[in-house]
């Protein structure tokens, strides 16, 4: 990695980046994950001949509202347990720190690790616990608990403690997020199946709760000392022969670890504002996202948190516990077949949508993706900022965007004072299979008449400004 000089304050050696190591795990396989799977296969899904009818049956007489693994979700489950074990007890201080999700299939998931943990404690060596248990009711998957469209309240804390937890010798586990309190259901506050929309939102509630819950440990490193957080990218004097590939040998130092065992969808809405940060948007309401992260069952994803929202993402769904010819054949959920395309909108659900704004007050994503499509579609004699500047007076230069749902398809630059129009340019997929640059010209018109522009010149963009 390289950077320019005028960098040096914010790499420079004197600075200690303490982080938390992150592990986000999705659930291993349940009982609906194979019932859609069948489905999908039996009722030819995504292919002319799919038989809606017959597919709605079948997951209806088969679905459960809070499933448990399937049988292959309880393989999975050992064998991410016989990962888990050795890499967090010789890399990880105790006590590890585990979020789960309410949801059955999650927390049979993470019981075997939890059992494994809590058994190595138990052999007198530290007296310290192996880990804390928070079940988190903001982290249950999209849609929430239902059958056939009614809601289901989900277990109580109670329910959780005796039906799972303290089987596996968890006696302190806590719960957050239990919107009705924890001698409810997780999901008792429930008026029907979660809307997309309350997905997202949920999403964007979790999100900063993470934060807030990481940063509070953060914190406490900058009050007192602390053992377990520091600058994972310092090599101390003893430490040279450790290689940061391999994930199971011993640690000089064992650092703060916390692992959010959760769903693939909900995870996917997440990492998307763990990426974007705050500058993440919803596409459009009750539309999914023209992106999203896949994880397999009992995929993880790696992350470092250096506090105030600053994520690095180390690997992304990877599966150490099934490789091996052992372990492939019990590699599910993370494949096309699976589902995942169907969180992808259809091109109808992607509107065109115009905007027009001065040239300082675009948002920085608009400008980001208007500027690129300049570069890369007009020469640079006919674009950019050496041909902007100087053009009319501050505060009449405008910039009008078509735009799909995010995507900037179109954009052109219009002078309010002279009513000169330039710049325009349209993707050119778009140009072939939408009214984009109508749209574009539409805007400019009647932009135009309700500003009183007397008219509008528009310049070729070509070398000397003439067709």
């Amino acid at each position: 990695m390289t950077s320019s000089s005028k960098d040096n304050d914010n790499i420079g050696e004197g600075h200690v980046r303490r982080s938390i190591s992150i592990r986000l795990i999705r659930h291993g396989e349940s009982q609906n994950n194979q019932v859609y799977r069948d489905a999908r296969r039996v009722f030819k899904g995504g292919t002319k001949d799919f038989d809606l009818k017959g597919w709605l049956k079948y997951v209806d007489e088969r679905r459960s509202a809070d499933p448990s693994l399937s049988d292959i979700g309880k393989v999975q489950a050992q064998k991410l347990a016989q990962y888990l074990e050795p890499h967090l007890v010789n890399q990880s201080s105790r006590p590890v720190r585990f979020v789960v999700s309410p949801m059955r299939r999650t927390i049979e998931t993470i019981l075997p690790t939890l059992e494994a943990l809590n058994k190595k404690s138990g052999d007198g060596s530290n007296e310290l616990d192996a880990c804390t248990v928070m079940i988190n009711g903001f982290y249950f998957e999209s849609e929430g608990c239902h059958t056939r469209e009614k809601v289901e309240p989900g277990m109580n804390a109670s329910q959780i403690n005796s039906s799972l937890l303290n089987l596996s010798g968890v006696r302190n586990a806590s719960f957050e997020g239990f919107q009705n309190g924890q001698q409810n259901g997780w999901y008792s506050h429930g008026k029907g199946p979660e809307t997309r929309h309350e997905s997202e939102v949920r999403a964007a509630k979790f999100y900063v709760w993470m934060m807030e819950y990481l940063d509070k440990q953060l914190l406490e490193a900058d009050e007192q000392e602390v053992h377990d957080i520091f600058d994972a990218g310092v090599t101390l004097p003893g430490e040279e022969h450790e290689q940061c590939h391999d994930r199971l040998g011993q640690r000089t130092r064992r650092r703060r670890t916390a692992i959010f065992v959760g769903h693939g969808d909900f995870m996917s809405l997440v990492l998307k504002r763990i990426v974007a940060g705050f500058g993440h948007a919803v596409e459009k309401e009750a539309v999914p996202h023209r992106s999203a992260f896949v994880h397999f069952n009992t995929g993880i994803t790696e992350l470092e948190y250096f506090g105030n929202g600053r994520f690095l993402v180390m690997s992304q769904n990877h599966l150490p516990h099934l490789s091996g010819p052992d372990g492939n054949c019990y590699i599910t959920g993370g494949y096309l077949k699976d589902g995942w395309s169907y969180l992808m909108p259809t091109d109808g659900c992607l509107d065109s949508e115009v905007s027009i704004a001065f040239q300082d007050e675009v948002q920085p994503n608009v400008k980001e993706q208007t500027e690129a499509l300049r570069s890369l579609y007009l020469s640079n004699e006919d674009s950019g900022d050496k041909g902007r500047k100087g053009r009319g007076i501050a505060g009449t230069e405008l910039t009008v965007v078509v735009k799909r749902g995010l995507q900037v398809v179109g954009c052109a630059s219009l002078n309010e004072k002279t009513g000169r129009l330039s710049d325009v340019v349209v993707r050119p997929s778009s140009a072939r299979r939408s009214q984009v640059g109508q749209s574009l010209i539409d805007a400019v018109k009647n932009h135009a008449r309700d500003s009183n522009v007397d008219k509008i010149v528009a310049q070729p963009n070509t070398p000397d400004g003439k067709e």
